[in-house]
């Protein structure tokens, strides 16, 4: 699309936006779906701005995956959540509403592999002398057949990786946990995301780069790929979003809980209002956090027998963690360990007290959380809590992490749609929900899930910032129009000036995680 053809869909979405018709008086002038990040962060945006709104959220609890769950007084970060970030207007949400409760934390996370840790990311001197010399010589014979024998056509992210590593390597150091964490083969992925992960490097350079002397010019050149320090709530991530809440409504905004969505009601030219835990809600315009696929189930009319196609293009990946109290407090010292072992089930290992000493109420004891990557239904999902509790026990006992008497009480928490899959299908999906969402353009869609986009907080936070930005545009009459399936997509439309906060993308876009895409 031109720079030209961009601008004016932009000015008719926006005065679209503009002629959206005005709910009753006393009515919010805002209906937001979902309060996690993207939610909430919308809703505070609008509070400042003095536009009514209310936020539906389904759970008994804010944060969505950015939750911390609670047993006994134990605190439980789902999955783990940095803050960090580039982008000034996030941070600055961020200090607004915690400020001092933010503790400075040191990054640790390493690889475990057959009873030893290597260093993540993968340092080739440590991970050779840390597999044994026999070993190490395998991998070297390897590395040497992949040269002389490399596998054509080198087009999904085994062959890619083994070309550059060797199969030996390969199989130690990507296969288990790739396939664990997203549940597709690495023959059905496609290199072009090893290509993007592991830009320029093969084991050959890993281990030149290890042995040669650096100099100044050399080390001004490394490109940090990972963070040493970061911000972290110190009664985890969901302190944020309970202190984001409590701000919406001490505005005079509601955050209406246990209020899943029931229908969505819709004309051509815009959404009128949203049922939800059995009541109405009228508004002007509608932010959307929730699933597209549960969005489009939702519409009442019901879509064009394309779009209610369309909802079974969108497909997740699930996730459940075991959080397991520990007596003593000598577990490992990590915020996490990747588990690459293929003889145990569990992917990730949280060391909860690593984050901050305030998640674990006994300084005598310690508590860390097993993650399990898996499908919404399948076995592992519908396992008893016990049964998963005492596989839990099992595993950290058969990896020599943990005594399995030791371990004094555990708890499951399951998050469902934790990462969208960006299979063959999903696109065909995006393509349909944004040409409906041109007929109803008082609804935009913010977040990880509302715009099936795998991605960090902060990105989240940014896309409903910008929706709330773009509402108080159409109200004013003043002010940019941000398109928001644009943001951190295309560098070059970034440069062209047509989104605004040019630079502010530009840095979020280089902190955003890659995710694989299947082969067709």
């Amino acid at each position: 699309m031109s720079t030209e053809s961009t601008v004016k869909s932009l000015e008719a979405l926006q005065r679209n936006l503009g002629e959206s018709i005005s709910p009753s008086a006393g009515e919010p002038s805002v209906v937001i779906i979902g309060a996690g990040p993207a939610g909430l962060s919308a809703a505070y945006e609008l509070s400042k701005n003095g536009i009514k709104t209310v936020v539906l959220e389904k759970d008994d609890v804010v944060g969505g995956i950015s939750r911390t769950a609670e047993y006994k007084g134990y605190l439980f970060d789902i999955g783990g959540h940095r803050f960090f970030t580039k982008v000034g207007v996030v941070e600055k949400m961020w200090q607004e509403v915690l400020g001092g409760d933010f503790l400075s934390r040191p990054r640790m996370s390493r690889i475990f592999y057959k009873r030893k840790f290597f260093a993540y990311p993968l340092e080739a001197k440590n991970a050779l002398f840390g597999l044994g010399i026999f070993e190490a010589v395998r991998c070297g014979l390897s590395y040497l057949w992949a040269q002389i024998f490399p596998t054509k056509p080198e087009d999904n992210f085994q062959a890619w990786v083994s070309n550059r590593f060797g199969k030996r390597l390969f199989s130690i150091f990507f296969e288990s946990y790739t396939e664990k964490v997203w549940g597709i083969p690495c023959k059905n992925i496609k290199a072009e995301w090893a290509a993007q992960r592991i830009k320029g490097l093969s084991l050959f350079s890993a281990v030149w780069n290890a042995i040669k002397p650096q100099s100044n010019s050399d080390k001004s050149q490394v490109i940090k790929t990972l963070i040493h320090e970061f911000q972290y709530p110190r009664k985890g991530p969901g302190m944020m979003w309970q202190k984001t809440r409590d701000l919406i409504l001490e505005q005079g905004h509601k955050v209406v809980m246990e209020a899943p969505v029931e229908k969505i009601h819709w004309e051509p030219g815009r959404v009128t209002s949203v049922d939800a835990g059995g009541k109405r809600y009228d508004g002007e315009y509608f932010v959307s956090s929730m699933p597209i696929k549960e969005l489009i189930e939702k519409l009442d009319p019901p879509p064009s027998a394309e779009l209610r196609s369309a909802a079974n293009d969108f497909h997740y990946r699930d996730f459940l963690t075991v959080a397991l109290i520990i007596k003593g407090d000598n577990v490992f010292p990590d915020n996490w360990i990747y588990i690459h072992e293929p003889g145990v089930k569990v992917g990730r290992i949280q060391n909860y007290k690593s984050w901050s000493p305030e998640m674990v109420p006994d300084p005598a004891n310690g508590c860390i959380g097993l993650e399990y990557f898996c499908f919404e239904g399948d076995g592992l999902w519908t396992t008893p809590d016990h049964e998963l509790v005492e596989l839990a026990k099992r595993e950290v006992g058969h990896l020599g992490l943990v005594n399995p008497d030791d371990v004094i009480d555990g708890t499951v928490v399951r998050m469902p749609k934790a990462y969208p899959v960006y299979d063959d299908s999903y696109q065909r999906g995006i393509d349909a929900i944004r040409a409906f969402l041109k007929t109803v353009p008082n609804l935009q869609l913010a977040g990880r899930n509302g715009m099936h986009r795998y991605n960090n907080q902060d990105h989240s936070m940014l896309t409903a910032m910008l929706a709330a930005r773009n509402i108080v545009a159409a109200k004013t009459g003043i002010g940019p129009f941000y398109d928001l399936w644009r943001v951190n997509v295309d560098e070059e439309y970034h440069e062209a000036g047509e989104v605004g906060m040019e630079d502010e993308l530009k840095k979020m876009e280089s902190t955003q995680p890659l995710v694989p895409q299947s082969i067709r």
